[in-house]
């Protein structure tokens, strides 16, 4: 069980892994080694699954995004691990989710241009065999974020 101390942190940490511990131990009203006692626990207990650094994508060189949404005709097991296998070996994809509905699964493709697409197109249907792709240039970001509501969490 976690208490709203623990949803403090969990949502400082969230925003800025990199706040110093003085500071987020003061947001919280906690003396610095209870706060790293709290930290911590939350990691042994996989509240916080790890800590990263999140990129500026322009000076990375990969602005654009494209979302492609894939069908497919097989729905094995094996056919499911090579896809895994096949994505998780193409760096531009960045996320992928399985969905329902009228396709069955969603790829985030990050790229240097929309152009760079095919080459990540190819690459995949190298791989693996598809039924249909069809991919979609985001315009705009409108809100992006790793952080989540941590309101639910108990």
């Amino acid at each position: 069980m976690i208490d709203d101390r623990d949803r403090k942190i969990l949502d400082a940490l969230q925003r800025d892994a990199s706040i110093p511990l003085a500071d987020l131990a003061e947001l919280v009203s906690l003396s610095a080694s209870a706060c790293s006692r709290r930290i911590q626990r939350l990691e042994e207990t996989g509240y916080i699954s790890k800590r990263i650094a999140l990129l500026d994508r322009e000076k990375i060189g990969v602005p654009t995004t494209v979302f492609a949404l894939v069908k497919t005709a097989h729905h094995s097991d094996d056919w499911i691990e090579t896809f895994r296998g096949a994505i998780a070996d193409i760096a531009e994809i960045v996320e992928a989710h399985r969905l329902t509905g009228s396709y069955d699964y969603l790829l985030k493709v990050v790229l240097p241009q929309v152009e760079h697409y095919d080459v990540v197109y190819r690459r995949l249907v190298k791989r693996i065999e598809l039924f249909d792709v069809s991919a979609f240039i985001s315009m705009e970001t409108l809100k992006s974020g790793q952080a989540v509501p941590v309101g639910y969490a108990v």
